[in-house]
C-alpha cells in the first residue's frame, strides 16, 4: 500500500513573499518542514508540488538536498497540480500538507493516516472541524477521490485549494459522494497559529524554534506559547483560512 504525501510550495506569496526560503539557526523553513515529514512512519513517499515561477530554484534545491522529489506545474490551478504530482506515483492513499506549516507533526500525519486506512475513508483531515493549532494541518484522501475531484470541480475555490469539491461532497456536509470523517483534539486549540503567512508568524516560529529547537512535538510548541503570552499575543489579530475565504468571495463578485 503507497501512502503518498504532497506539500504545496511556492516562491510567490501575498502577504510574505518567499515565506518558505526565510531561514532560522541558518535552516530554511521549507526544510524543516520536509525533515518534519519524514520522520513519518506511514508516510511511504513525499514530495512537492511547486510552479514555474521566477525564483523556483530556491525550491528545487532544497528539494534535492533533503532528497524529496516535486513536480513543477500550475501556479494558480493547485488542483492539477497536486493532482499531477501524484499521478505517477499511483498512491492509494494522498496526504495533503503545505509548506507554510513549519512544525507540522509527523504524529499527527500518522494519526490521521491511520484513522483514514482504519475505516476506509475517502477523506480525513484534522481541519474540517479546526481544533488543532492552525499549522499542524493534515489531509489524508484516496487518490480514486482526488481524482474525480480533479475531473469535475469547477469553481476557482475547488481548482486553487485542491479538496473543497471532495470535502463539500462528502457526508459530513450532506454529500453522498465521498465517506469522511473529521479527527478532533480534545481541546479546541484551533486558534493558535503555528503557521507562517506574515511577517509576525514568522516571528513567532522564530522565537519557538529559538527555543524549543526543531525536534518538539506540537504541545510542546504551544505549552511554550501558552507561557509566554507575549510571543503569543504578536500574531493573534489574524484569521484561519483566509487564502480559501478569499477565493470564495472573488465567485460571488
Amino acid at each position: 500500500m503507497k501512502v503518498l504525501a504532497i506539500t504545496q510550495a511556492r516562491v510567490g506569496s501575498t502577504r510574505l513573499p518567499e515565506k518558505i526560503i526565510k531561514t532560522i539557526n541558518g535552516e530554511t523553513l521549507l526544510a524543516i518542514h520536509l525533515k518534519r515529514i519524514l520522520q513519518s512512519k506511514l508516510i511511504t513517499v513525499l514530495k512537492v508540488a511547486t510552479t514555474h515561477e521566477d525564483g523556483v530554484e530556491q525550491i528545487t534545491d532544497i528539494c534535492n538536498t533533503c532528497g524529496v522529489g516535486y513536480y513543477q506545474g500550475s501556479l494558480n490551478d493547485v488542483l492539477d497540480r497536486f493532482y499531477q504530482t501524484a499521478l505517477p506515483e499511483k498512491p492509494e492513499w494522498v496526504v495533503r500538507l503545505t509548506s507554510d506549516c513549519p512544525l507540522i507533526d509527523p504524529a499527527v500525519i500518522d494519526k490521521v493516516i491511520q484513522a483514514a486506512i482504519s475505516n476506509n475513508l475517502d477523506y480525513t483531515s484534522n481541519t474540517l472541524n479546526p481544533t488543532y493549532p492552525d499549522g499542524i494541518d493534515v489531509e489524508v484522501f484516496k487518490f480514486s477521490a482526488l481524482e474525480k475531484a480533479h475531473t469535475d470541480a469547477i469553481l476557482t475555490s475547488e481548482r486553487e485549494h485542491v479538496t473543497p469539491y471532495i470535502w463539500k461532497n462528502s457526508d459530513l456536509k450532506g454529500g453522498t459522494l465521498f465517506k469522511a470523517f473529521s479527527l478532533e483534539n480534545e481541546e479546541d486549540l484551533s486558534a493558535i497559529r503555528l503557521t507562517v503567512d506574515t511577517a509576525e508568524d514568522f516571528e513567532v516560529i522564530k522565537k519557538l524554534i529559538e527555543i524549543e529547537g526543531t525536534q518538539k512535538d506540537w504541545k510542546t510548541y504551544v505549552n511554550t506559547l501558552n507561557n509566554n503570552p507575549e510571543i503569543k499575543a504578536i500574531n493573534q489579530k489574524y484569521i484561519r483560512n483566509e487564502g480559501y475565504e478569499k477565493s470564495i468571495n472573488s465567485e460571488n463578485l
